[in-house]
């Protein structure tokens, strides 16, 4: 084995929508007693701290699950256990046309009574939302989640490149999962993705599972991003994380899991079951790009996005040390134990 190297952080998903059977929307008082399985289950696969991310449903089950995760929101950091940071609320106000496996009677408009009515009392612990841009013209609800403290990202979206730009000036910051469920790149119009590429300002998250992005639109978008300030890794894993392939309750709906690809019964791609640290090892595996760099993309980036600091005296760390053997091109870690923080 050679290249050894030790990283101060585990990795940060921002994106993940559950874990051994459980979808973070179906959240109960009951079913509530399963997250800490799923904070160990991720620690052991390399995860520091996630945003347990709300997809549309009914106002009624985004209510119930707030609910139940607000008490675990910024707990004290425990050995053998991952953080739970907030939420990510990926709709309900997304553009029909790009709605995904997203159901369709839950849609919501993009309005400030609209958005209120979806956070209810639980509006603090919700760190990112995902909403489409376009679905207000009025340009009054970024400014107010922004006063709130949200990280606005824009997602399921088909805003012109005009109108992605108008939002970040409004003060949106972020974009889900880019490439998917919005207007692909094109030369007379750049749309969302374009606006997002070229402003410096911007943090894009991306599934590296090599079906939601082809490989090669990744190595596109990790030259044209030489210094990493707009990209990070997300997992966008499914409830069967952890699980074996077979086909699984989604909502109403049904799920097929083929080797870690979770697909509606239509053929609609829905997510994947694959850890977020796998990417890192797809990133190295396919040869887009260095170890360290695909690394930091699941681990720096998505802390850089969302407004935390680097390392300070003090602070504790969580290595991992990951190995890449120079035969295979194989990229693995292993955890270590918690280090103290420095005195």
């Amino acid at each position: 084995m050679l290249g050894e190297i030790g990283f101060p952080w585990g990795g940060l998903d921002l994106q993940i929508n559950g874990a051994l059977g459980l979808a973070f929307p179906d959240l109960t008082a009951m079913t509530g007693e399963k997250l800490p399985e799923i904070c160990r289950f991720l620690w052991h696969h390399g995860i520091d701290a996630f945003l347990p991310t709300l997809v549309t449903t009914s106002l009624e089950k985004i209510h119930q699950a707030l609910a139940v995760i607000a008490p675990l929101v910024n707990q004290p950091p425990m050995a053998g256990m991952a953080q739970i940071l907030g939420v990510h609320l990926e709709g309900p106000c997304l553009n029909p046309e790009r709605r995904g496996a997203h159901p369709p009677e839950y849609l919501l408009p993009l309005t400030l009574e609209t958005v209120q009515a979806v956070l209810g009392t639980n509006a603090a612990i919700v760190k990112i939302i995902t909403l489409a841009p376009e679905l207000d013209p009025t340009g009054t609800v970024i400014p107010q989640l922004r006063s709130q403290g949200m990280i606005v990202s824009l997602g399921h979206s088909q805003a012109t490149a005009a109108q992605a730009n108008q939002a970040f000036q409004l003060g949106a910051s972020m974009v889900t999962h880019c490439f998917n469920a919005m207007p692909p790149l094109h030369h007379r119009e750049p749309g969302l993705l374009g606006a997002a590429i070229l402003d410096p300002e911007i943090s894009c998250g991306l599934i590296a599972d090599g079906q939601h992005v082809t490989p090669m639109m990744i190595d596109l978008l990790l030259r044209a991003n030489a210094s990493d300030q707009g990209l990070f890794l997300v997992s966008d894993a499914l409830a069967p994380l952890g699980l074996p392939d077979g086909i699984y309750p989604w909502d109403s709906r049904q799920i097929e899991v083929k080797q870690g690809t979770a697909r509606l019964p239509d053929g609609t791609l829905a997510g994947t079951t694959l850890p977020l640290l796998v990417g890192v090892q797809n990133l190295v595996g396919w040869g887009i790009c260095g170890v360290e760099r695909a690394i930091a993309l699941a681990t720096q980036a998505p802390r850089r996005a969302m407004g935390q600091a680097g390392l300070a005296v003090g602070q504790p760390a969580h290595f991992l040390r990951w190995h890449l053997d120079a035969i295979t091109n194989a990229l693995s870690w292993k955890r270590l134990e918690m280090v103290a923080p420095v005195p």
